[in-house]
């Protein structure tokens, strides 16, 4: 790739983003958006499911086009959904393992670029949430709600930066321990050896002993959902920068190398799961843009020598990701297509999902040097 190539990709893509966001931002305000039909967001997930775990990605979009073009009105809508999110703290029982999800792109980065309290009040809510989901026996938290009491999955590596945030804030060590304990133990019974990883691991909630690890959202058992891969790949390179515990960048490069290997054999975009059947194909490109986040991640970790190759696959996913999939039609809604849920959904199959739009911009910020983080 030459330089000066990429740097007028990135250049047109950021300007490409911000005709996009700012025609949404006057559409949707602060509705919440998941999954577009027919190129309009027509569902309100603040009406039809305040607790969905995916409601905090409009407002981080938001709030990243706020702190990079100051416009008034990325605040205001982000805010609004913000307020409407109280709804799911009065519900409660709605609520799991995602609240970091949740409230890290709505409270926190609101708490971050304006110092506004209340919204520290928020995050400090969903952290307290988050913590009192930890088995001090097993040493984790534990993921959904029902009969799930000894799962973790995966996912939860995104949701712990909320407790580094926390222990931070609140000069309260127990939020930090809660968040490596937890981490630890992913990384002993999720991640495998080759850098690749399960979904879900469930042990028991007495002991910690690792009973079964299910398929999850990939193909089966033992295979290696591509998302899945993201999580823990962006996941553990933040537990690296919040604890600098190098155990935890080690785990992320390993989890990275894996990555590009597999995707690098499918020019670029992963597939649904690494260890699936070659028929049918099966694209996520969420996948592919939350690890370019985390390869930028990784790289910022890094010495400047050490960083081309984590920055270079990142390049690689996102421009494959333009090329291929991404529409940037001003008058419809999102921007990334090809998003996958679940390898075996027959619901949101290769179509476009809110986090894919979120994690591409956050990328693309990183590329820009616009970005601030808000994880």
């Amino acid at each position: 790739m030459v330089k000066d190539d990429i740097q007028q990709w990135i250049d047109n893509t950021w300007s490409k983003i911000e005709l996009k966001m700012s025609a949404q931002c006057d559409r949707i305000g602060d509705r919440i958006p998941y999954v577009p039909e027919e190129g309009v967001y027509r569902e309100d997930m603040g009406e039809s499911d305040v607790f969905w775990w995916t409601n905090g990605f409009w407002p981080g979009m938001l709030w990243h086009l706020y702190q990079a073009t100051k416009e008034d009105k990325y605040k205001a809508a982000a805010e609004g959904v913000e307020r409407r999110l109280d709804a799911a703290f009065d519900g409660y029982d709605g609520l799991h393992h995602d609240v970091g999800f949740m409230w890290l792109h709505s409270a926190v980065a609101n708490y971050r670029f304006t110092g506004n309290e209340r919204a520290k009040t928020r995050g400090m809510h969903a952290a307290n949430l988050l913590a009192g989901r930890y088995n001090p026996r097993g040493k984790y938290i534990r993921a959904w709600n029902d009969d799930c009491t000894g799962w973790i999955i995966i996912d939860s590596m995104m949701n712990v930066p909320l407790l580094y945030w926390a222990s931070q804030e609140s000069a309260d060590p127990r939020f930090q321990y809660i968040a490596a304990d937890h981490a630890d133990t992913v990384l002993r019974h999720a991640v495998r050896e080759d850098g690749s990883s399960n979904h879900i691991a469930i042990l028991n909630p007495e002991t910690g002993e690792l009973l079964e690890a299910p398929g999850g959202q990939g193909f089966a058992s033992g295979s290696s959902w591509s998302r899945g891969q993201a999580w823990a790949l962006y996941g553990f390179a933040l537990s690296y920068r919040y604890t600098k515990d190098e155990r935890y960048l080690n785990a992320a490069k390993r989890i990275a190398h894996y990555f590009i290997a597999n995707v690098a054999a499918t020019g670029f975009v992963p597939v649904v799961d690494f260890r699936s059947p070659k028929e049918p194909v099966r694209w996520d490109t969420t996948a592919g843009v939350c690890a370019a986040c985390g390869l930028l991640e990784i790289a910022d970790a890094l010495p400047e020598l050490e960083q081309d190759l984590y920055r270079n696959a990142a390049i690689n996913i996102l421009r494959a990701t333009d090329e291929r999939f991404c529409n940037w039609k001003v008058s419809e809604d999102s921007i990334v297509n090809g998003g996958t849920a679940a390898y075996h959904g027959q619901r949101h199959a290769e179509v476009p999902i809110i986090y894919g739009d979120y994690f591409f911009i956050e990328a693309l910020m990183r590329l820009t040097g616009k970005h601030v983080l808000i994880w």
